[in-house]
């Protein structure tokens, strides 16, 4: 076995077929952890994130045994603000597991972030209710502490229409509208939503994590949601409006594959502190799943995340419907204390 520098923006031929291996390699993994759905990005939408993302940068590695790729790592490395850690991702085709592929994986991991002068590993791991969570055990092998449990949750479309009208109906005590944009987000929205961006890093739970305030602008908004929409993704957002202030105080957001649209990506959400108790949760992921029934019928459901501690979100899906069937756990481990 031996570790190989990987190149996902690279047009040569071979460094093309080393990435769609390392690619493959996570596929395979994510699949032996989910019935359905695993979330496994495409080697496109990873190849546009290495060349046009500025907020990270990655370090990629394949595991190679007889030259085919048995494991995958990639350690992004946040630039513009938490630049003491390193989020690591790493996978083991099912067939090359128990072997040490991981162990010399994560071994490239730490040496990674020691020279980039990180001294906080991150990882995720999931797997649906029922399943053997095999990174879990692995995790806490390599000394991780586990900072925070996310529930996983899945919204059957198309769904109930007129109870998804009755949920985005305004309170009419409080001064808000919601706004929908698809793929290319409103200019006037932008220096609001990158006040929202760095607050989904301070008010949404974040259990025992680490993570620092992010920083964000308008221009790091824009540039984001152009690179979903050049990975070959649909974007939506939907936004709530304080009218008394022209303010926006909420928004949440969905992807979806444009080669696989029977799946969509509910990712943030959130209402800032000071607008809740209005519904706004609610309201906006209604709307998102009107919106998304109208433009992309062919959207068979949509996969969230939530912590386990976020009572007000998961009642939120509770009252759409949404249906928790797996788990994520957050984990995290100081380099110096192992």
């Amino acid at each position: 076995m031996r570790i190989a520098v990987v190149d996902g923006r690279s047009d040569e031929p071979a460094d093309r077929r080393l990435f769609e291996g390392f690619v493959a390699a996570q596929a395979a993994s994510m699949a032996s952890l989910h019935d359905g759905a695993s979330g496994a990005w495409s080697v496109d939408e990873l190849r546009e994130m290495r060349r046009s993302r500025t907020d990270f940068v990655y370090a990629d590695r394949a595991a190679l045994v007889d030259e085919d790729v048995a494991g995958m790592l990639a350690v992004a490395l946040p630039q513009h603000d938490n630049r003491d850690k390193a989020m690591v991702m790493l996978h083991v085709r099912p067939e090359h597991r128990r072997r040490g592929i991981g162990d010399a994986l994560m071994a490239e991991a730490e040496a990674i972030a020691h020279a980039h002068d990180r001294s906080v590993l991150m990882a995720s791991t999931d797997s649906d209710a029922g399943r053997d969570d095999v990174g879990e055990t692995f995790a806490r092998r390599h000394g991780f502490a586990l900072a925070q449990t996310m529930l996983a949750s899945h919204l059957a479309l198309p769904a109930d229409r007129p109870a998804l009208e009755q949920m985005t109906a305004n309170d009419r005590a409080a001064p808000y509208e919601l706004e929908v944009a698809w793929d290319r987000l409103p200019t006037d929205w932008l220096a609001d939503r990158a006040v929202l961006s760095a607050r989904m890093s301070t008010d949404a739970p974040q259990g025992d994590l680490s993570w620092d305030e992010e920083t964000w602008t308008a221009e790091r908004v824009a540039e984001d949601a152009e690179r979903v929409v050049k990975s070959g993704r649909r974007l939506l957002e939907v936004v709530a409006r304080d009218t008394a202030t022209a303010r926006l105080v909420g928004f949440t957001r969905i992807t979806v594959p444009i080669a696989e649209p029977e799946v969509g990506y509910q990712q943030d959400t959130l209402v800032l502190r000071e607008a809740r108790g209005h519904g706004l949760g609610l309201r906006m992921k209604a709307t998102a799943a009107l919106a998304l029934m109208d433009e992309m019928p062919g959207t068979r459901k949509v996969l969230t995340w939530n912590a386990d501690d976020n009572g007000s979100m998961l009642a939120v899906n509770r009252k759409l419907g949404c249906t928790v069937d797996g788990i994520q756990r957050e984990w995290e481990r100081r380099l110096d204390t192992f």
